[in-house]
């Protein structure tokens, strides 16, 4: 496994969203305040280009220069992670070299998707790409998303062998992630994210790393909370806070993901609410019911230039 930060990287890191213009360009300005604000917030590191970031439905020009966007605004503050979906080997490679070239620390890969795969094809596509690879391999465990299963013995022979240095598991299945953490306890350098912050204190319980996660582009300090409670022991503290952010984490599941995400920056006043076309910004009666709730949560002041 290369030796790189990405071995003690723990806590929280925003998966995050991607400011756009109207048009579906990249708006840098927007995404240097999203930077700002998430770092301001205490976040441990950046995840762009994910689910969140909808990496899947930007063209190539305009994930690179996403990438490189925030790669420049983090500015070695924090370890960057470069989301990566490619349905074939071929782009995978391409985007993870990409990816390296252009700075980042690592890159949180998805497993093929369109075909039917089996768990062969699964080991086989990490190892092939790790092989390759100059930044670390993370993978990103979504099937509802891919539709591709990896199952925790197949992530635990990966994770042994130091083809992939960690996952992010947004399945919002807690009993795979516990599996995966029982099937890789005998690997203290593997990182095991939940992609679910409803699930963060739960998840940190049961020996993993922390959250990769949409809610902590809105409320990153809400989310870094929880992380530090938990390290510094005071369980009735996580709790409380727990209980507040599977509030937020609900307020911005509303529409069609990640429309409320966009929607409540846009309130806060970091980027517009566009994602990518054709799909439309949040209604104006969610984006209003949204708005008394960030208010009432004291979640509408929260930028940092």
């Amino acid at each position: 496994m290369k030796v790189t930060a990405i071995e003690e990287l723990t806590g929280v890191l925003p998966a995050l969203a991607t400011p756009l213009h109207r048009d579906g360009s990249a708006d840098e300005n927007g995404i240097r305040r999203l930077v700002e604000h998430t770092i301001a917030g205490g976040v441990h590191g950046l995840l762009p280009l994910g689910s969140t970031g909808e990496g899947a439905s930007l063209g190539e020009k305009t994930r690179w220069q996403v990438l490189r966007c925030v790669i420049e605004a983090a500015a070695g503050r924090v370890p960057v992670i470069c989301g990566v979906a490619q349905p074939h080997l071929e782009g995978a490679r391409a985007e993870v070299a990409a990816a390296s070239r252009l700075g980042a620390n690592a890159a949180l890969v998805a497993p093929p998707f369109y075909y039917p795969t089996d768990q062969a094809t699964v080991l086989a596509f990490y190892r092939r790409l790790a092989a390759e690879s100059k930044i670390p391999v993370l993978l990103y465990n979504i099937p509802q998303f891919t539709k591709v299963f990896s199952e925790p013995a197949t992530v635990a022979t990966l994770a042994r062998e130091g083809t992939i240095a960690g996952i992010k598991d947004s399945s919002r299945d807690f009993e795979y992630f516990e599996n995966v953490c029982v099937a890789t306890r005998d690997v203290p350098a593997f990182r095991i994210f939940t992609g679910s912050d409803s699930m963060l204190l739960a998840s940190l319980a049961m020996g993993g790393s922390g959250t990769i996660c949409g809610a902590a582009n809105v409320g990153p300090g809400w989310v870094v909370r929880i992380y530090d409670d938990f390290v510094r022991g005071d369980l009735d503290a996580a709790r409380a806070h727990q209980d507040d952010l599977i509030r937020l984490v609900v307020a911005v599941r509303v529409g069609v993901f990640p429309q409320a995400i966009k929607a409540a920056l846009h309130l806060q006043g970091i980027c517009e609410p566009w994602v990518t076309p054709p799909t439309a910004a949040l209604d104006d009666a969610a984006t209003a019911r949204l708005r008394d709730l960030l208010a009432g949560w004291g979640l509408l002041s929260t930028r940092s230039d």
